[in-house]
């Protein structure tokens, strides 16, 4: 599982004194616990692409905060974000191309837009940008 990742480089972080790592890696071992117990209770396990949707999720907010601090002018906290969102985005699948997806839908049966979306959301879960999809599938 992806969190026994992270929990190795948060290991290898401290032993290396890197505090950007550090705290990327606590931020995603604290999101992937409370994942984790809220799953639990509902009954479900946990799967690899929840831990990448929370890796995506970190990146949009680790976005939003890089843009705030460069408004502000902190040009070093910028650097440590970015240096954060580099690590961060290791552990993100390849997203598919727009060709992948096209050969994808040409397969299907059905074309029509809400089984199109199923059968990516289904398959192809953190992998593949579901706008990107669903624009793909309106143009064919």
């Amino acid at each position: 599982m992806l969190i026994d990742e992270f929990k190795k480089a948060k290991m290898y972080a401290l032993k290396e004194k890197n505090e950007d790592a550090k705290a990327i890696y606590s931020v995603l071992i604290n999101k992937c616990m409370l994942a984790l117990i809220d799953k639990r209770e509902k009954g479900v396990e946990i799967t690899d692409a929840d831990y990448v949707q929370i890796v995506n999720k970190t990146l949009k907010e680790l976005s939003d905060e890089k843009e705030a601090y460069a408004k502000a002018g902190n040009e070093a906290k910028v650097a440590s974000i970015s240096a954060q969102e580099e690590i961060c985005k290791k552990y993100l699948p390849t997203m598919m191309s727009k060709e992948e997806i096209r050969n994808e839908i040409s397969k299907l049966e059905d074309k029509s837009i809400p089984s199109v979306m199923k059968h990516f959301k289904m398959n192809f879960a953190g992998k593949v940008d579901m706008g990107l999809v669903n624009k793909i599938a309106k143009s064919l």
